[in-house]
């Protein structure tokens, strides 16, 4: 059975993907100017998320069944930032390319990330309990990322208080392990969306 797509619902999802774009490449051209891999993390998150929202966007108007299906394919999308995190991680320690990135930089740049983010947040909150798997996602994404966000300005506290590379490694690991949680949710909302009868 098709639903009709809830045009608010639209405007937001649109409206996400285009901030979430545009902060990715200010994000990723930051991370790799400081060597930061918790920006690295979070600015590939920007990225998927604007990849998510556009699925969703694409997604809206599907049967009940397609949407379930659509949200199961995005639980394994939210898996991608994290992996990539990892990825980067481990090469910068194994290489020994483990730089400390400049703290006042990291908490600008994570902090605009917080400000773009709880905009996010805000807007799909009233959503998230009726749009099905396909707005939790787009939402658990959005709050998820301001929680990695005030992880980020704290590793840049940290980071300017020790002029260590570890609180931004141990926050970029962090990030990855919430991305992980996040895709467990929204596959479970999607299985129990693909148990309605309605589908």
């Amino acid at each position: 059975m098709t639903r009709p797509a809830d045009p608010a619902l639209r405007r937001v999802v649109a409206f996400v993907a285009a901030l979430n774009l545009g902060y990715f490449g200010i994000e990723f051209s930051m991370a790799l100017a400081i060597g930061s891999v918790a920006l690295f993390a979070d600015s590939i998150d920007f990225l998927e998320d604007a990849s998510i929202n556009l699925l969703i966007l694409v997604g809206l108007s599907w049967s009940l069944a397609a949407r379930a299906r659509l949200g199961m394919l995005l639980a394994g999308v939210l898996l991608v930032p994290g992996l990539a995190t990892l990825w980067t991680a481990a090469e910068k320690v194994l290489a020994a390319e483990v730089t400390v990135p400049d703290p006042w930089l990291l908490a600008l740049t994570g902090g605009g990330a917080m400000a773009v983010n709880f905009i996010c947040a805000l807007m799909l909150a009233r959503h998230r309990a009726t749009g099905g798997s396909l707005a939790r996602a787009a939402f658990l994404s959005a709050r998820n990322d301001v929680i990695a966000n005030i992880a980020i300005i704290g590793a840049a506290l940290a980071t300017a208080a020790t002029m260590s590379p570890w609180p931004d490694l141990v926050v970029g690991l962090g990030i990855a392990a919430m991305y992980a949680d996040s895709a467990r949710e929204v596959w479970e909302a999607a299985r129990q969306e693909s148990r309605d009868p309605r589908a």
